[in-house]
């Protein structure tokens, strides 16, 4: 073409040419938009993780009791029916059969259910002893002191007593041989509890103390007593 109508022509197709929409690939403008997403000024009002994981927590709850109550018969309604009668048999069994109980025994009782003798412990603890099993060996001498202490009326028996409470009670009438039986309920605490092992010299200390408690005469009196405090 040429002249005024090659002329307009031309001008036609470049402004047309100029109205073409660029085609931009779509990876690109994915992450294109995703970085100017990330900046912090999109994401000032976000809520906090705590507020993030409250809702999801209410939605999960939220989710469950619409479940149940589409679950239970009459909808909703039935739901609280269903809770307010289990609460009613709870409440039930709770009045028929009252408040559990249990035994409690304290962990750190010197006697177990079954009651021995001084003599019997005693025939234990040289058992043991001659088998060179000198933990228990020390757990039944020491158990012998205070069953011995107990038929000589010098310790009220006592179940779920401590190998500590009758060292510390057994001293005051005994106060010669208060730091001696206070080391020996600290030898029987260690290899019962402590997990400590005893040696032979551990439990000849404590037969020993034994022995010299057959012989021990009590001071019986109220100053002796405050004194042994």
């Amino acid at each position: 073409m040429s002249g005024a109508g090659g002329k307009t022509a031309a001008q036609l197709l470049i402004r047309a040419g100029g109205d073409i929409p660029v085609d931009t690939p779509r990876v690109p403008a994915r992450e294109a938009a995703e970085h100017e997403l990330s900046k912090p000024m999109y994401h000032e009002n976000d809520p906090n993780l705590l507020q993030r994981g409250l809702d999801r927590l209410w939605g999960w709850i939220g989710d469950l009791l619409s479940t149940a109550s589409g679950a239970a018969p009459g909808g909703p309604l039935g739901l609280v029916v269903l809770v307010l009668v289990v609460i009613g048999l709870v409440a039930a069994l709770w009045w028929r059969l009252g408040t559990p109980h249990r035994t409690v025994r304290s962990a750190d009782a010197l006697f177990g259910d079954s009651p021995h003798s001084a003599g019997e412990h005693r025939a234990a603890a040289e058992a043991h002893a001659s088998a060179h099993r000198w933990n228990e060996a020390v757990q039944e001498r020491m158990r012998a002191i205070v069953r011995s202490l107990e038929e000589r009326a010098l310790l009220d028996p006592r179940p779920g007593r401590t190998a500590d409470e009758a060292a510390a009670e057994a001293g005051r009438p005994l106060p010669a041989h208060a730091t001696r039986l206070h080391a020996a309920a600290r030898e029987f605490d260690d290899v019962t509890y402590g997990g400590r092992t005893a040696n032979q010299q551990a439990y000849l200390d404590i037969r020993a103390l034994d022995l010299d408690l057959e012989n021990a005469k009590p001071l019986l009196t109220t100053a002796a007593q405050g004194a042994a405090e």
